[in-house]
């Protein structure tokens, strides 16, 4: 593994502990000389993690569309900047730069990225690691659904089971390390 892909927000929420759970988070990234790909913002969660990884001499590529580019909110230090067209081009880049996802807390734009990426390994186009930095418990929520999502037949046991969690950075860190994709198919035993 050589990248992971942060999904958070772009607000740095009501609770300073989200903002010092991806300041951890890109500490550790840099600390285990990872590369970060993010949305290539200097603002919220993602501006943050992106400086704590350059701060601690890490490697940071940012992914932006043009249209957010020239709202002047684009990180100017970054390692890389991507520009793209469209929202869709950027999660594509995204995917291809990235070993790896982690979604922080944030609103419908983490949680949309998170879901495609989800869904991609689910259809087996993707085998990387996806997780959950469940910082002060901010999926929670998310997670029972998940679980209820199981229970209704609407979510298979193995795919509920590729989504690691964990409020702790360094320990998510190492359940990507140790992740071994399950060769599960969505569409047998239907």
């Amino acid at each position: 593994m050589k990248t992971i892909c942060i999904f958070c927000g772009s607000s740095p929420g009501r609770m300073p502990e989200y903002v010092e759970a991806g300041r951890q988070l890109g500490c550790l990234i840099a600390k285990r000389k990872l590369s970060l790909v993010y949305g290539g913002t200097n603002v919220g969660i993602m501006g943050q993690i992106a400086d704590e990884v350059l701060k601690n001499r890490g490697s940071v590529i940012g992914v932006i569309t043009e249209h957010l580019k020239e709202k002047n909110i684009a990180h100017p230090g970054l390692s890389e900047l991507r520009v793209t067209d469209t929202m869709q081009e950027r999660k594509a880049l995204m995917d291809e730069l990235s070993d790896g996802f982690i979604a922080l807390p944030g609103g419908l734009g983490t949680l949309e990225e998170f879901a495609e990426m989800l869904t991609l390994a689910q259809l087996g186009l993707h085998r990387k690691p996806c997780g959950i930095l469940n910082a002060c418990g901010y999926y929670d929520k998310l997670i029972d659904f998940m679980d209820y999502a199981v229970s209704q037949g609407f979510l298979k046991d193995v795919h509920r089971s590729m989504i690691l969690i964990d409020e702790d950075p360094e320990a998510l860190l190492n359940k990507f390390e140790n992740y071994k994709a399950p060769l599960a198919d969505k569409w047998v035993d239907r």
